[in-house]
């Protein structure tokens, strides 16, 4: 290891030993979710099963609370619910990498565990100039670099990052994220035979191609997969213009329902569809498990101009993964579903049958708090409009006559309110998961999902329920256990 790793290193440490005792003090701190011991937090990177593990890796920057000079910290786990901290994976220590390390993937392959990711530098001039590195490992917790695997392309700008790897039969492929020089986000391809050795096969999706037309200026961490024979490919595009309730963050992240011609190496895309509805969700990240499931998570943030106002950052610390969730693929749509594991959370639980609202406001015995599960199944609903309160800064609302679901809260700075809002026929069941400062709502077994961070001021852990109309529900209610 050379001289500037172990510096670097040395100094995340430091870093966390110096924080902890401040971190620890924040009450918006999460009870389940995976964090960052200190400093900022964002994608997910290197998600795999390996040798009994889920490896979750994350980029982050230990030495503060905005976006700089990036490694990858790392967490395992056996059942996706309790989380070893593993020693720092990558760290910006050589000429290839020396501004950050950035996002990527891993795969198992004869035994090892290679990273790919890419290498960010800012040469002497200042310009930005990327790779596509390599780093293997014996034992899925030290790691070797090998340096790059794949330069810059012509045609190309230094906007060309987040490798994501995988292997079909004895062929490897991966998908990058990139920006061409005209300035649309595209998504580039490349196959090897033995992961050191890469073929340029040019876009294989983009911004004005297969039938798209201005979509964006930079695709970023895309991650291509099949599920019921269908090609999904998800990308997370920046620059997209609000088209009514569609694309309202800064950023977006979703899919196509596609076909990869392998042998051509196309790809015939459907229309996109936003992955999740809510206010920080991106960047997200699937690997298939030993039970053949396709297990995603999402970074429950954005990066856009609210995070500097994020209250954790009086505590040294910022950001968050999504909880795990499991995805398949019905009627063309993506499900995400919590995965089962999430169970093992389950604490007190409380049930109440047959619950009856009707052109009223209630909150019902012994369902509030910060740190829990809720699940509520519809029996009958005459209501024109149903909500459910969480404290004073989140309601989910569902307009009958509009078709419409809406997630308000209380702006992250200030004291406005902001929406956002998707389309669903009715209103069969709702699964909430609450941790202190997050929110992730899945409407009808997963068909729709809205992520959120919430800051409430006021500590108040109640929930209301109200409709205007009848409607009449079954909710169960379980208290979530602590865990980090």
């Amino acid at each position: 290891m050379v001289q500037q790793d172990i510096l670097l290193r040395e100094q995340a440490i430091n870093e966390i030993n110096k924080h902890r005792e401040l971190v620890a003090q924040d009450r918006f701190r999460l009870n389940y979710h995976v964090m960052p011991p200190v400093g900022l937090l964002n994608d997910p990177n290197g998600l795999v099963y390996y040798k009994g593990y889920y490896h979750l890796f994350y980029q982050w920057n230990p030495l503060a609370t905005k976006h700089g000079i990036k490694y990858w910290g790392h967490y395992r786990s056996k059942d996706l619910v309790n989380w070893e901290t593993l020693p720092i994976a990558l760290a910006p220590s050589d000429w290839f990498d020396k501004n950050g390390c950035y996002s990527g993937s891993a795969v198992d392959y004869d035994g090892k565990l290679y990273l790919f990711y890419t290498g960010n530098v800012r040469n002497e001039a200042g310009n930005r100039e990327t790779y596509q590195c390599l780093a293997v490992s014996e034992d899925g917790v030290h790691f070797e670099k090998k340096g790059p695997v794949i330069y810059l392309p012509e045609g190309y700008t230094a906007h060309f990052r987040d490798p994501k790897v995988w292997q079909e039969g004895d062929q490897w492929y991966m998908v990058i994220g990139a920006q061409t020089v005209e300035e649309e986000g595209v998504v580039a391809l490349f196959t090897s035979s033995d992961l050191e050795n890469w073929h340029f096969h040019g876009i294989l999706a983009g911004s004005n191609r297969n039938g798209l037309f201005d979509f964006g200026y930079m695709w970023e961490c895309p991650d291509l997969f099949s599920i019921e024979g269908e090609d999904i490919l998800l990308f997370s595009p920046q620059g997209l213009e609000p088209e009514g309730i569609k694309y309202n963050n800064l950023y977006q992240s979703g899919y196509f329902v596609g076909k990869f011609d392998r042998e051509n190496h196309t790809y015939a895309n459907g229309p996109f569809e936003e992955l999740d509805r809510g206010f920080d969700f991106y960047a997200p990240q699937t690997t298939i498990d030993d039970n053949q499931r396709r297990i995603m998570f999402g970074w429950l943030g954005l990066p856009d101009a609210t995070e500097e106002h994020h209250p954790t950052r009086d505590y040294q610390w910022i950001h968050a993964m999504t909880i795990p969730r499991e995805l398949d693929l019905v009627e063309g749509k993506i499900i995400q579903r919590p995965v089962k594991e999430l169970e093992k959370l389950r604490e007190e639980e409380i049930q109440q049958a047959n619950v009856k609202i009707s052109n009223e406001t209630v909150q019902l015995p012994n369902v509030h708090g910060k740190s829990i599960e809720l699940n509520l199944n519809v029996i009958t609903n005459d209501a024109d409009l149903f909500s459910v309160a969480f404290g004073k800064v989140a309601k989910l609302s569902f307009d009958k006559s509009k078709k419409l679901f809406s997630l308000e809260r209380k702006t992250i700075k200030g004291d406005r309110t902001e929406i956002r809002s998707c389309k669903l026929d009715n209103l069969k069941n709702l699964r909430v998961y609450l941790d202190k400062s997050s929110i992730e709502i899945f409407l009808n077994d997963g068909e729709e999902v809205f992520t959120a961070r919430i800051f409430d001021a006021h500590n108040d852990d109640s929930i209301h329920f109200a409709a205007e109309g009848s409607i009449a529900f079954d909710l169960t209610k379980w208290e979530l256990k602590k865990v980090f």
